[in-house]
């Protein structure tokens, strides 16, 4: 069974957090999944947009799948269907991946306690950007830049 890490767990997780991979990053502006990878690059995170059939988003790279990444990034982050994320974890999985966080709205329990058991550290159905700037926000700082 899945359940969300405590709050001090969650900024625990989020703490070392530097580069975010972002599944389903839109390159609209109205879109959810645009305006909080915005603003989280406005708080110092970088992002890599991963979206097939588009060369860039917010003036970053975009990848099609995750394991095309070549650099290493902290978390990923989904902004996809809850049915697409067990394919989204099994990708995890086979890169090793440690942190995974499906946004607000998107929950798969069975995905959720795969990657749990697989080691990774899990949050679904939560706003990436509400808990940062929330129950995080005096735990966490703006990540170094560079």
């Amino acid at each position: 069974m899945f359940a969300n890490p405590a709050p001090a767990q969650i900024c625990a997780m989020l703490r070392p957090v530097k580069t975010i991979a972002i599944v389903g990053l839109s390159p609209r502006s109205e879109r959810p999944s645009h305006r909080i990878a915005r603003a989280l690059q406005s708080r110092g995170y970088r992002i890599i947009p991963v979206r097939p059939l588009v060369a860039e988003v917010l003036g970053e790279r975009a990848y099609a799948r995750l394991s095309d990444i070549a650099e290493p990034f902290d978390l990923v982050n989904v902004f996809r269907a809850a049915r697409e994320l067990d394919a989204i974890v099994d990708e995890c999985l086979r890169l090793r991946l440690e942190r995974l966080w499906a946004q607000q709205g998107i929950l798969n329990p069975g995905a959720g306690a795969r990657a749990l058991a697989g080691g990774m550290q899990v949050v679904m159905d939560r706003c990436i950007w509400t808990d940062i700037n929330g129950i995080c926000a005096d735990a966490l700082s703006a990540p170094a830049r560079g």
